[in-house]
């Protein structure tokens, strides 16, 4: 028997003729109210699923080293824009969140508010238990105001983002969709207008993603955003990287209990779906929306940047083991990106001393 997100995915196939682009499948498997993977449930992130039952872990959860290290390029950020804020969407279990509020005040850098953006009922329960610490200054929002200032973080954001599917068949591009088949989900391709931003060289078949979506929340930040700063943080690629004619069948993948598969049509509701990003997009749709780039560079670098190796000396042994994979390059040092952007006067951010690759963004 269908689940109870199954049966509501497959009425808005019935209501839709039949057919739905996979960015509306996304959507709905990830964020459909108390059914979809983020709505319904609150242990989805953790260490080791032999210990909590989670599905993948995330930066802040492997060692507080990382949020107290990106404090320091947030403490400069509300300097150098002269705000007190910061916003942070998609604030998982809320650990990044106590890392930064706890290394600010012990630098003793005022922070007003902090505002979290994040559309799961079930996690913003376990932030609010996590932040307890900070309840006066923490508060939790559905949406943006029409005007804000601040900085704003999102880690591991753009690519919980539903992506549409383009795959060139025969010399021909489709968009692949979703349909309803023998009581289960199958992919459907239909003929489509849409491309990949670069020219994909040769005929052979070939499968990608573009980021409509990722974009769009892009351009609607810098609209939105009177002065301050944005720093993102995910795995992705530049757009001559992300479209090279040998990456034939795209990024998408799917998490769960700590293990990764590429059919996001089974098991609906009960694992992750992601994309990788395309950062060029991001850069250009942020540039659209009035942002400037500060900068691009792996993890590994901005976090060695903003004093990472200091911290690391002074950690234990055991906190040293962990924190490591945060920059070894096999692990998530390389894998990880970080792009920035500023609203208003232009400034050197320390996160991007070295290392930095905005030029490849081109």
């Amino acid at each position: 028997m269908p689940t109870p997100l199954e049966s509501h995915i497959h009425s808005l196939i019935v209501s839709s003729g039949g057919w739905i682009a996979f960015d509306d499948f996304m959507a709905q498997a990830l964020y459909a109210p108390d059914r979809g993977y983020y709505s319904k449930g609150s242990n989805i992130l953790g260490s080791l699923p032999h210990k909590d039952g989670s599905d993948f872990v995330t930066a802040p959860e492997i060692s507080p080293l990382f949020g107290q290290t990106i404090a320091r390029q947030i403490a400069q950020a509300l300097e150098a824009t002269g705000t007190d804020e910061i916003w942070e969407f998609g604030a998982g279990t809320g650990a990044l969140a106590l890392q930064i509020l706890n290394a600010l005040d012990a630098m003793g850098v005022s922070v007003r508010k902090y505002t979290i953006v994040d559309l799961s009922n079930a996690l913003k329960e376990r932030q609010r238990e996590t932040l307890q610490p900070h309840s006066e200054r923490v508060e939790w929002v559905s949406a943006l105001p029409d005007a804000f200032n601040g900085v704003v973080v999102g880690n591991e954001l753009l690519d919980a983002m539903p992506v549409k599917l383009l795959a060139r068949v025969g010399g021909v591009w489709h968009e692949r969709g979703v349909v309803w088949h023998e009581n289960a989900f199958v992919f459907a391709d239909k003929p489509t207008d849409l491309r990949p931003p670069l020219e994909v060289s040769g005929n052979h078949d070939y499968l990608t993603e573009i980021h409509p979506q990722a974009e769009a929340f892009m351009r609607t930040l810098g609209e939105h955003l009177g002065k301050g700063a944005i720093f993102l943080l995910d795995y992705g690629f530049p757009e001559a990287e992300y479209y090279h004619e040998q990456r034939i069948t795209g990024t998408l993948m799917c998490h769960r209990a700590h293990r990764m598969d590429e059919n996001p049509l089974e098991a609906v509701g009960d694992k992750d779906i992601t994309s990788h990003i395309n950062f060029t997009g991001i850069a250009v749709a942020g540039q659209d929306a009035g942002l400037e780039v500060l900068g691009y560079t792996n993890q590994a670098y901005f976090l060695l940047n903003c004093g990472f190796g200091d911290r690391l000396m002074e950690a234990s042994r055991t906190d040293r083991i962990s924190a490591q994979k945060l920059i070894f390059e096999h692990e998530m040092g390389e894998f990880f990106k970080v792009i920035g952007f500023t609203k208003g006067e232009f400034w050197d951010a320390i996160g991007f001393a070295r290392g930095d690759r905005t030029h490849k963004l081109g």
